[in-house]
């Protein structure tokens, strides 16, 4: 059952923020995944921050709200999950997001802008810019 946690969990934390990385790659607002999904925008604040947690069938909706497999939002999580979870009581979303470059919105508006690009020609360009940059000339 979704309610208020005590103690955010690293895959609490990781969910939330495959959640919000999926609404954000599909250009929704949590104005907008709220309506969708008939819960108000708040609920949708605490759902990415871990505040709350998300139950089985609130992550069913939000799969199918946000166009993607249950799977979406464990994909990288470790592999010892009970283990990492126990370990981990007292990881902090913040903590968890510092280590994440894909939490980061910058990592987010690139990805967004790169897609957005009108054809591959301009994207492979980028790509190779980027490459140049960091050493990885081909």
């Amino acid at each position: 059952m979704a309610g208020k946690s005590s103690t955010i969990t690293a895959v609490d934390a990781h969910i939330g923020q495959r959640m919000q990385l999926r609404r954000t790659m599909m250009g929704l607002s949590q104005k907008d995944l709220a309506k969708i999904c008939g819960v108000t925008f708040q609920q949708i604040q605490k759902y990415e921050s871990a505040g709350n947690r998300i139950s089985a069938s609130r992550l069913f909706e939000l799969s199918l709200a946000l166009q993607t497999p249950i799977s979406f939002f464990y994909s990288g999580l470790p592999g010892n999950i009970p283990e990492e979870t126990r370990a981990n009581r007292s990881l902090r979303v913040s903590e968890q997001q510092a280590c994440d470059p894909l939490s980061k919105n910058e990592s987010l508006l690139l990805i967004n802008l790169y897609w957005k690009l009108p054809n591959d020609g301009q994207r492979k360009i980028v790509l190779n810019m980027l490459k140049s940059l960091n050493g990885l000339d081909q």
